[in-house]
């Protein structure tokens, strides 16, 4: 089966054992990060920087997938890929730069009170739950985009992608609620 986009045949890759390798390490490292031993060895240096580098990148991704959005209902399939293509490298970015806070940092404890504990809490399970879920829905649907399968791809985005949008404005907002409790 072939496709065609812009006069260029596609030949139809299966991605499906790189995606769940990718899923399978990507939610193991985060997982890891929480109860990796010996912090102390990185005591000597400050990641302070790196939460607002991830809300930033956060913010990154949710303007990249709401432009991208924007692009494939104009049939603008280039600047969608492209579009995309930012989308994953923010998000890539901000999970390397999480992963080397988590793994260097101890956690910081929210320390609102009231409605507001509620409401982040609320907001930070969501988003740890369906961050879980996006990373193979999006490398799914970027899969399924690069092979032009535009039926399934169609399928599994109108999930992926109110669902990646979700997860990178919620980070941005939890990075806002818990940053005042940055030491």
């Amino acid at each position: 089966m072939e496709y065609t986009l812009n006069k260029n045949t596609v030949k139809p890759k299966n991605y499906k054992p790189l995606t769940w390798a990718l899923t399978l390490t990507i939610n193991g490292l985060i997982i890891f990060a929480f109860f990796l031993p010996n912090k102390e060895i990185f005591k000597n240096y400050s990641f302070s920087y790196l939460p607002l580098l991830n809300a930033v990148m956060n913010g990154s991704t949710f303007i990249f997938l709401l432009l991208a959005l924007y692009a494939i209902r104009q049939k603008n399939i280039k600047r969608h890929r492209n579009l995309i293509f930012a989308a994953f490298v923010c998000t890539s970015v901000f999970l390397l730069s999480y992963l080397l806070y988590h793994f260097t940092t101890p956690s910081t404890k929210f320390g609102g009170q009231g409605a507001l504990r509620y409401i982040y809490f609320f907001i930070l399970i969501t988003h740890i739950m369906l961050a879980i879920v996006t990373v193979p829905l999006a490398l799914i649907s970027i899969g399924r985009g690069l092979n032009m399968e535009v039926a399934l791809h169609k399928k599994i985005t109108r999930w992926t992608m109110p669902i990646w949008l979700y997860v990178s404005l919620t980070g941005v907002i939890v990075y806002l609620l818990i940053s005042p409790y940055y030491r």
